[in-house]
């Protein structure tokens, strides 16, 4: 269909396949509406912001495999001045689909068959067993428009209420006495700008309308539960059958063995791997001593060494008595499999200390932990509680511009 304009003498010219009862200049914003005699000159629009289009007629995008053209174009405005922009789509099949931009953020919309009685603005709706809930109803007018429409654009403002449950959100419009719903659903940006390839999309601000949260919160701690559950279960049917085993327990005398190694005996271990905790105590008196523990795999002949000081001084200064350190320490050789090993205990003290004459050295296997466990169970409670809390601030700020909004600040 060609229109010329008779105010700037632009022609514009796309073939929409429906009857077309308004016409807006996309140059000057000039209304024509259609009468008897064919589409006359009514009005022109004077736009807040001129060329606020970022979709612009006769551009084509696809939507899950189908081809959809821009027909035409508005910008809406509330009191207060805020402006939104809305598109109209239609396929070769004459189908009509709606685009709103807001911010940068998009919504997909399509018209429906249902009604809904919203002259009392309830604070909800049901629609497909879901609620969704008021956020706003205003008056709002249309502050520029371009293209073709089959519809009267109309000269008064139009009534408009929204309900919303993001992803989703149903926009209820009463526009020449007739009232519409239209189902909404966010759209990503790569989504839009995969459809409209050369279009410039704008930067997106804020929290929209209907934009889900990064994470569906409840989902998340379901599959943390399950995840849990799944953890505790395998760890206990790994080591249910599996008992504490102590695999070396003698005093070595440093007469014997001092910087000397001692080899024990063989020993098998079965089950799943666990820590091998290593207990030391010597009589060291204002002294140190050392020992150095070697596990050895008599299969693959692998060598896991692990090495401790116990040190014990005291005193007395200033008329206090002091002490630092310990006759005894505790250390571990961390996932230990299942196998045949024998240890290699090289045990060590100072040349001056003559009292101390031995080492006691206890070494057990499967010493009976969960820490892993607790360690994953309290990382996945603090990745849970700060989603949730970034959720909540995510959806006060959603609903920071409604006056229904559910949080009291």
């Amino acid at each position: 269909m060609k229109v010329p304009c008779y105010n700037c003498d632009t022609v514009t010219e796309l073939e929409v396949g429906f009857e077309v009862k308004s016409f807006v200049c996309p140059n000057c914003h000039s209304l024509y509406i259609e009468d008897s005699e064919g589409l006359r000159l009514r009005s022109k629009f004077k736009p807040e912001v001129v060329n606020d289009f970022t979709l612009k007629i006769g551009d084509k995008g696809i939507f899950e495999g189908i081809e959809y053209l821009v027909t035409g174009a508005i910008t809406k405005k509330v009191k207060g001045g805020y402006h939104w922009a809305e598109y109209i789509l239609k396929n070769d099949a004459g189908d009509f689909v709606y685009l709103s931009e807001s911010d940068g953020h998009w919504i997909f919309l399509t018209e429906m068959e249902e009604k809904f009685d919203v002259r009392t603005h309830p604070k909800s709706i049901t629609y497909n067993s879901s609620s969704f809930y008021l956020y706003e109803y205003s008056d709002t007018e249309i502050d520029n428009a371009q293209g073709y429409f089959d519809f009267e654009l109309p000269s008064k403002k139009v009534h408009l209420t929204e309900y919303i449950q993001p992803p989703l959100m149903i926009s209820i419009e009463k526009m020449n006495g007739v009232e519409t719903a239209f189902l909404g659903e966010y759209i990503s940006k790569s989504k839009i700008k995969k459809a409209f390839q050369k279009a410039h999309l704008p930067y997106q601000t804020g929290v929209n309308i209907a934009q889900p949260y990064y994470f569906d919160v409840n989902n998340t701690a379901i599959i943390f539960c399950i995840f849990l559950l799944m953890i505790i279960s395998t760890n206990w049917y790994i080591y249910k059958d599996q008992a504490e085993q102590v695999v070396f327990n003698k005093a070595i005398a440093f007469s014997d063995f001092n910087d000397r190694e001692f080899t024990g005996e063989s020993f098998v271990l079965k089950g799943g791997s666990a820590p091998m905790t290593i207990h030391v105590s010597t009589d060291v008196d204002n002294s140190w001593a050392n020992v150095d523990v070697a596990l050895v795999n008599e299969t693959s002949n692998d060598e896991i060494h692990a090495n401790k000081d116990i040190e014990y001084y005291h005193g007395y200064e200033d008329g206090e008595s002091w002490t630092e350190g310990n006759w005894s320490e505790k250390f571990n050789i961390c996932g230990v499999k299942e196998g045949k090993y024998h240890l290699l205990i090289k045990p060590l003290k100072a040349p001056e200390d003559t009292k101390n004459t031995a080492m006691k050295i206890k070494v057990i296997w499967n010493e009976p932990s969960n820490r892993n466990v607790w360690i994953i169970a309290i990382f996945m409670i603090v990745v849970y509680v700060v989603i949730r809390y970034f959720k909540i601030n995510f959806e006060k700020t959603r609903w920071a511009n409604s006056d229904y909004s559910p949080y009291s600040e």
